[in-house]
């Protein structure tokens, strides 16, 4: 048992470990393949040979806070030839009065009322079915998209046929709390090194729920829209990998979005995206057994890899808990949750190289970012045990959940602005 404890506390140290200095190379291939000096910039917009009619499609429930901004900006938008589709998913506060308000502004918006709350997924599919552009871009109720996000979306369908979707890149705007701070270097540090990288390793494991463009044809062929899917990004990104279509991550289509800044907003966000996650996986897991879809093999080694490594870290904490109550045996005694001595301050020196490094590469997209470095030392303690606890819950409802249950809006914490 002595050994097995030992090896646990082994896999706790390393596996982290492991994956940051993955991210950090991955990362750093795909600044140097195509963000580099030289290389496309934000600055410089592509020139596209030509601008297909662009779908943009707004689900929203209970938005009336943010849906007249969010239009707003859409009409700025550098693109010359776009629409704009607001799905009101049966809203109960006053989102319709505002939209049908904004008819008058922009004539060209279109809107579509639903009578109840119907759920992200088929708002997303009703946009899509009354769309009249090939291309889609769904964004939130609460976003800000820059002017030229579309553009540089549209390059990648434009000249590869074989992509299906393309992620943008999303930034916080809540911003005046610790949690709202540890956000901004979280979405560059982490999620978006970790979207460079899996470009660069052949498959990424979700597009943005916040800002993400499709080519209809594609979503059609795979279904569009699971309607029973919580995290409905996952599992669409998942369902068109796995019909071999390709995913792109465009760190230059900016968007700016609100984030929880309280703990209840946060822990019921993690525990959203943790347990939609596994239903994601639990879903399509016989795939895993095909060799036709091999390509998939890493996403699925490594979710089933960072579940087991929650559960361990959990494991740990719950046998060093008891340790500091009761007297446990010498082979279940754990005299500390993180690595002590050195081992722990290599771990401490990786997770701030592995910010240092997104703080190099994402600088550009954001003015002022390196503020926000100091504020990242506390994301360890935040969010690792935030993340372990939602995946330790999450799991298990995802496995009870039953099959085909619609998943309806629920309104989340917006932050503090």
């Amino acid at each position: 048992m002595l050994k097995v404890i030992n090896a646990l506390l082994n896999f706790i140290y390393y596996y982290p470990l492991f994956m940051a200095y993955l991210w950090i190379m991955g990362a750093v291939y795909y600044y140097h393949k195509w963000e580099g000096r030289g290389k496309r910039s934000f600055e410089d917009v592509p020139n596209l040979p030509s601008h297909p009619l662009v779908s943009i499609i707004v689900p929203c429930y209970n938005e009336g806070e943010n849906i007249k901004e969010t239009i707003d900006y859409l009409f700025k938008l550098k693109y010359p030839n776009y629409e704009v589709i607001v799905i009101n998913d049966g809203s109960t506060d006053n989102t319709r009065k505002i939209l049908d308000e904004m008819l008058n502004k922009y004539q060209s918006l279109r809107i579509v009322h639903l009578a109840s709350n119907q759920g992200k997924p088929m708002g997303l599919r009703v946009g899509s079915l009354v769309s009249r552009g090939e291309y889609l871009i769904c964004i939130d109720g609460d976003t800000v998209l820059d002017p030229y996000a579309v553009t540089w979306i549209m390059w990648h369908f434009i000249n590869y046929p074989r992509v299906a979707a393309v992620t943008g890149n999303p930034r916080i705007r809540t911003r005046s709390t610790l949690l709202g701070k540890i956000q901004v270097g979280e979405f560059s540090a982490i999620i978006g090194m970790i979207k460079r990288a899996q470009r660069i390793y052949g498959r990424i494991f979700t597009v943005s729920g916040v800002v993400a463009g499709f080519r209809k044809s594609a979503l059609q062929r795979v279904g569009y829209w699971s309607l029973d899917m919580i995290t409905e990004d996952i599992e669409t990104s998942w369902k068109l990998q796995l019909d071999h279509w390709d995913i792109r991550y465009e760190p230059n289509a900016l968007c700016w979005m609100l984030a929880p800044e309280t703990l209840k907003g946060l822990w019921i966000q993690r525990l959203r995206w943790a347990q939609g996650g596994f239903q994601v996986f639990f879903k399509h897991l016989r795939d895993f057994f095909s060799w036709r879809k091999r390509r998939m093999w890493p996403i699925f080694f490594e979710y089933a890899i960072s579940a087991f490594w929650s559960y361990s870290m959990a494991t740990v904490i719950v046998l060093w808990v008891l340790g500091q109550i009761v007297r446990m045996p010498s082979y279940l005694h754990v005299s500390a949750v993180f690595p002590p001595g050195w081992a722990g301050v290599i771990l401490a020196i990786t997770c701030l190289l592995q910010f240092a490094v997104s703080l190099f590469i994402d600088g550009r997209y954001e003015k002022r970012f390196g503020k926000f470095y100091y504020w990242m030392i506390w994301y360890p303690l935040v969010y690792w045990v935030i993340n372990v606890a939602t995946i330790v819950v999450g799991v298990p409802r995802a496995l009870i959940r039953k099959r085909g249950k619609r998943a309806i809006w629920k309104s989340p914490d917006r932050g503090v602005r």
